[in-house]
Parts: structure tokens; sequence; C-alpha cells
């Protein structure tokens, strides 16, 4: 939080001056503030969180707030998937940048957290420091990369059943004006965190809600959309209503996703228009997209790894369920979005299969981390399918979803253990293994209906 400035921050910047952590503490009083929380997102998608008085945010910023590295292992039933190396022992630091402190309800402030070792290093189990390391490496190679996201959710009673009980009319302006109050709400509150919705409405799914956050750097993009799921639920409580982002919050209806865009620039401008490739993607920008799709298989346990993700990711959901790309294709796991009049931030690859289990750290990480490997293996772009892949000759078949397969491809995977690090591949795969054991042989209404508010905030 730049001192002077109110408190609705931004990712800090390495020439960011230092702060005044008295002044700091005294705006934050004048704006009301009694508590500070620093929140951490962990392997299965859960973002958790400690709080300090107003007085203790020094502490909070300097030397931060002890957890376990247990934490990170922790799982969505509030089971703990011990690893070989992730026990009883040890401790971690969650830390905060006072840069990041955001107003996000009354007498409170939030600002994401980073999980250090005692000594004040990044801790190898923290997927905001990796996002943070990738994108230094993207910035070494001459690259600034940007990411935007969509956030689904559903909306949902207090005793979480739907919403409403009237029959929906996808993006209607019936469906949406039921809800104007808490959409109005929503809007104020976000612009009060110095979030910045670019896009709010009503989804295809029956009480579904979807917000459009714009393009940022990525570790900005990443924490942006816990603050938006943070107020999303805020928000939603004023108003008598739950928000789910779980996947599949009712077996047979429609699934949330969490889609992110990503594109990529240079000395000589944009890598995905501009140049010689189909709608002007340039040489590195192709190898960039081929780098995502050719690892699809081996980081799908990143982006959809959980137990509901499967039930999501069919083909016809339009969730991207096919490792392709193509134009405005979205049955394509890679949506290619050109450069137009109609678009004001430029090209960008959209990966269309993320869903609201997925760390979002974890999965920009794999997203920009595997078209920088696309990239430096200069990797040959696919032939386009340009429709439905069901429909088009030469079209590869539809991912294997079923979380058993997924997550046994993640863990074999180099590609993981390049882009991730061991630790986090192993606390993954032993947090989605978990799920496996508890969730696997149940029916998915039952397990729907278990882990409806698993990923709630």
């Amino acid at each position: 939080m730049p001192v002077g400035s109110d408190v609705r921050g931004h990712v800090r910047e390495a020439s960011s001056p230092a702060v005044d952590m008295t002044r700091c503490a005294d705006q934050l009083r004048s704006e009301g503030v009694e508590l500070v929380a620093g929140s951490v997102t962990d392997l299965a998608g859960v973002t958790r969180g400690k709080y300090v008085p107003v007085r203790r945010v020094e502490a909070f910023v300097r030397s931060g707030m002890g957890v376990s590295p247990s934490w990170s292992v922790f799982c969505v039933d509030s089971g703990i998937a011990f690893t070989p190396t992730i026990g009883v022992a040890g401790d971690l630091r969650i830390r905060i940048d006072p840069h990041d402190l955001r107003v996000i309800d009354d007498g409170i402030a939030w600002a994401p957290g980073s999980l250090h070792d005692q000594y004040g290093q990044p801790a190898p189990l923290c997927p905001r420091s990796l996002l943070a390391a990738v994108e230094t490496r993207a910035a070494e190679r001459g690259l600034s990369a940007k990411l935007g996201a969509e956030l689904e959710c559903t909306m949902l009673t207090v005793d979480g059943t739907h919403a409403s009980t009237d029959p929906w009319s996808p993006y209607g302006m019936r469906t949406s004006l039921q809800h104007s109050a808490f959409l109005v709400d929503l809007v104020r509150t976000a612009e009060r965190a110095g979030l910045n919705f670019e896009q709010v409405h009503t989804e295809y799914g029956h009480d579904q809600l979807e917000v459009s956050l714009p393009p940022q750097s990525p570790v900005a993009a990443a924490d942006a959309v816990i603050l938006a799921r943070i107020v999303i639920g805020r928000v939603a409580a004023r108003h008598d209503l739950k928000i789910s982002f779980s996947p599949v919050p009712f077996d047979g209806e429609a699934g949330n996703g969490a889609h992110l865009h990503l594109s990529l620039a240079d000395s000589e401008g944009p890598l995905l228009s501009g140049g010689d490739g189909p709608y002007g993607i340039r040489p590195a920008g192709a190898s960039a997209i081929a780098g995502v799709i050719e690892t699809l298989p081996e980081l799908l346990g990143v982006y959809a790894g959980s137990a509901l993700s499967a039930a999501r990711l069919k083909p016809g959901n339009w969730a991207g369920a096919t490792a392709c790309w193509g134009l405005e294709n979205r049955e394509a796991a890679v949506r290619f979005v050109a450069a137009t009049p109609g678009n004001p931030h430029g090209a960008n690859a959209e990966l269309k299969l993320v869903d609201p289990t997925a760390n979002p750290y974890l999965a920009a990480a794999a997203f920009l981390g595997s078209a920088l490997r696309g990239i430096d293996h200069a990797a040959e772009l696919p032939a386009e399918v340009p429709e439905d892949p069901r429909k088009s000759d030469g079209a590869p078949a539809p991912l294997a979803t079923e979380q058993p397969a997924v997550i046994d491809a993640l863990q074999s995977s180099p590609v993981a253990a390049e882009l991730l690090g061991a630790a986090i591949v192993e606390g993954l795969v032993a947090v989605r293994r978990y799920e496996i054991d508890t969730f696997g042989a149940g029916p998915l209404a039952q397990t729907c209906e278990a882990l409806r508010l698993a990923w709630s905030c």
C-alpha cells in the first residue's frame, strides 16, 4: 500500500518504495479496518487465511504468521494428505505485502499471502512464489505476459439449493434483474476493493453468474481471481445467498469454469498478432500455443484434477475437452481470440478447460510455463480445428479426464516436475489421490452435494 494512497493497493513492483508501517496501520484504521487477513490457496484449490489486529500488521509483513507445512495438503473435506516429506513437523510463514492490502468487508482488509521458510525465503510449496518465478523467467527472455480470467459460479440459497425456482433464461434480462440489488452491491464492493470487473452477467446454467477480469501481470491476475471470489462470497452473504465455485454444483446441470486468457509480447510487439501465420500469429506465438496444447495431458491434473472435474470436462459442454485450438472455438481446449476491432485487449489464447478447483497460481504457472517451454523448444503448432472436434476430420480424441488417469499422468510427468517442482507435484498428487480414495466410488450426485461449497470463499 503506497503511503498516502488508499488501501486498494496493487501488486508491488520491484522498485516500489518501502512502506511506513505506522502510517499503514493508521491509514487502515481511518478506513474502519480492525482486522487484517492474509490468505494462501492450497493445492486442493481452497483458500485459507489468518487474521491479525491492525496493530500487528507490521508483523504480518516482516515475519509473517506461522502455519504448518500440512496447510499445503489440506483436502476439500478437511482431511490431510500427508506425504513422505510433509508431516506434522516444521513451520512456514504467511507473509503479506502492504502494497496489496484491500478493504474487502466492513472492518476487514485483505492481502494475498506467500509462503516463506523461517529464514524469509520462498517455500518450495508456495504456488504464488512459483508463479512469480515463471513471470520473472518470461521477463528474462524479453517477454511480457498478461493474464485475464473469467470466473463462473452458481448462486444458492442459504441452505445450499438453487437461488431461484423460476424457469431460467440464459443471459436473460429477467433472470439478471431479479438479482439486480446483489449485482449492484457486487460491483460497488469490488470497486472499493480495487477490483475492476470488465463484465458481469448471468450465464447459461441455472442461477449461474460470470465475471470477467482484465488482463494484468500473471501474479496480479491470480491475486485478482482470489479477491474476486472473496468479494463475490461476501456480497452474496449480505443478500442471503451463498456462492458455489464447484465445477459441477448439481449433477446433470451446467458446470463452472475458471478460464484463463494469455497474451505475450516482445520488443517487436505481440506474439499472437502482426505476423505471417494464421490470424497473424508470429512463429514464437505459434510455438507458445503449441507448447500449451502438447502438455495438456500431463498438466490436466493442475487445471482440472478434482473429484468433480471430469463431470464438467466433457465434449458438448463448451469446456474445452479436446487438446486442440481454433479461432473462437469454444469446444477446443485453446480458444484463439484474434486481434480485431471487437477485441480491445488484442490477440490472446484462452485456456478453457481450467475449473475453479485449480489453484489459480498453479494454473497460471503451468499455462505460462508451458507456453515458454513451447517457445524454447520451437514447438510446431498443430493444424487448427475450426469447428466442433466431434465433427472435424483429423481432430484429436477428447482428453482422458477420469481423475485416476489424470493424476497418474501428472505424477509421472517430467514436464510437471520441470514447471512446478517436485514438492508441489508430490503435494498435489497426494491431495487429489485422497479425493479419489474418499469420493471416487460414490454416486456423482452425492459428491456434488458434499463438495458444493468446498471452493467457496
